[in-house]
């Protein structure tokens, strides 16, 4: 049997070397706005604690809640502190919004809740992204395993970009959000249950908005009410305390303090303590 010789194949020519420069290096620059997520159970006082950050304050109220809200407000002395953020409606009009002018007298902008914010992203995925296969669905699920959470992740994430674009302005963010009971893997141990923001948070950990904004902020605001156990039965007067520091009851995370804020009336001295 006869063979042929291979024939040569010329390989391209390699790349031009890269032009070596010179790293810089500078000084430690003022950080800008704060990346702030509050969060708790509802009812207990999020937006008038976040009504009385620095302010002027920009608040877009997914939630529908200030109008609820207006009397308390007045009697805190916020409401004329408080600008409502007009036609936000779905996901396409929240993005263009953050990404219009008009913000420069703003100081902190408030997104209440984030957890709404996410439902309209799941809205806006299955508008718009249809199954590999070709047609659209109607649940998440319907894309198949752990496919149509990633799809929200991706329609969700460069909300985070637009935000950043605030804080770099020296505007701050506070990311109300409503919360949930999770249990916790414990490699050391069994498990426990804590409080975490109620976004998505798939078992795989592909797609999880919860970790990607625990990650992205600088503060993760815990806001709970105060109850000791005696005989099996929960016993609390209705005091609250804001959580900085990861606790076993919950999460939590901040870049300035770590002891609990206990909470009586709420005022500007709390954010005072936190974005110094």
């Amino acid at each position: 049997m006869a063979f042929s010789r291979p024939q040569s194949h010329s390989l391209p020519p390699p790349p031009p070397p890269m032009k070596r420069g010179t790293v810089s290096f500078g000084q430690i620059t003022a950080a800008g706005g704060h990346r702030i997520v509050l969060y708790g159970t509802g009812g207990i006082g999020k937006t008038t604690l976040a009504s009385h950050a620095p302010g002027p304050v920009a608040v877009i109220d997914l939630d529908e809640s200030l109008g609820r809200l207006k009397p308390s407000l007045e009697a805190f002395g916020v409401s004329k502190n408080l600008m409502p953020v007009n036609g936000v409606s779905d996901w396409p009009t929240l993005r263009s919004v953050l990404q219009s002018d008009g913000w420069d007298s703003i100081k902190t902008i408030v997104l209440d809740t984030v957890t709404k914010a996410e439902e309209m992203a799941v809205a806006y995925t299955l508008a718009t992204v249809p199954h590999e296969k070709g047609p659209m669905v109607k649940k998440i699920e319907d894309y198949g395993f752990g496919k149509g959470y990633r799809y929200v992740f991706d329609t969700f994430l460069p909300l985070l970009a637009d935000l950043d674009v605030h804080c770099r302005a020296g505007r701050n963010v506070i990311l109300i959000c409503h919360d949930k009971v999770a249990k916790v893997p414990n490699p050391q141990g069994d498990d426990w249950e804590r409080y975490e923001p109620r976004l998505q948070n798939p078992p795989s950990g592909n797609g999880s908005i919860q970790l990607r904004v625990k990650e992205w902020a600088d503060h993760v605001l815990f806001f709970g009410y105060d109850v000791a156990v005696k005989n099996g039965k929960g016993i609390g007067s209705g005091t609250r305390t804001l959580y900085p520091a990861e606790q076993p009851h919950c999460m939590a995370k901040s870049r300035t303090v770590q002891d609990p804020i206990y909470v009586d009336v709420p005022s500007v001295d709390i954010w005072n303590t936190i974005i110094k």
